[in-house]
């Protein structure tokens, strides 16, 4: 509980919103943008900053999936006592081998210059370590899910 402080009570959909804002200039073309945000889902208590460093990578990783082609959904709902949050591309998918090494530090299948191998890493521990959720891959061919599991309740 070192430092508290930054945790506020923060509207989820709010700052997917405003992560949607700044990568604004990767959506042009022909990604399309599907919002699907559950009328009720409650302000949770956690870091608006970090989430949306979370975010930010995550939507990220998805436009680049896609190569400037595809769907973008976004979607937030109650289940069980947490908020989810998927972010699902209809890229090609990712590969077993790529899934299980994917929360890797410095592991990346961004050519050089394009990617730390440290965005999904970071999303991890602000997500497991500072918020006490999940984060998890689901992917098959056309649709990678990032599903993103945050307690409504801190323990």
């Amino acid at each position: 509980q070192v430092d508290r402080a930054t945790q506020q009570i923060i509207d989820i959909t709010e700052g997917i919103q405003s992560t949607l804002v700044m990568l604004g200039h990767k959506l042009r073309g022909g990604v399309t943008v599907v919002r699907d945000f559950g009328a009720d889902v409650p302000r949770i208590e956690g870091n608006p900053g970090e989430l949306n460093q979370v975010w930010t990578n995550l939507i990220d990783n998805a436009i680049d999936a896609m190569d400037g082609d595809g769907t973008l959904r976004i979607s937030t709902r109650v289940d069980s006592g947490n908020l989810v949050v998927e972010i699902a591309d209809s890229g090609p998918g990712m590969p077993p081998d790529v899934q299980a090494r994917a929360f890797d530090p410095f592991y990346t299948t961004k050519e050089v210059g394009k990617g730390t191998g440290l965005g999904l890493d970071i999303s991890r521990r602000i997500v497991v370590e500072r918020h006490h959720g999940e984060i998890s891959i689901d992917s098959k061919p056309k649709e990678t899910v990032m599903r993103v599991r945050l307690p409504l309740r801190r323990s």
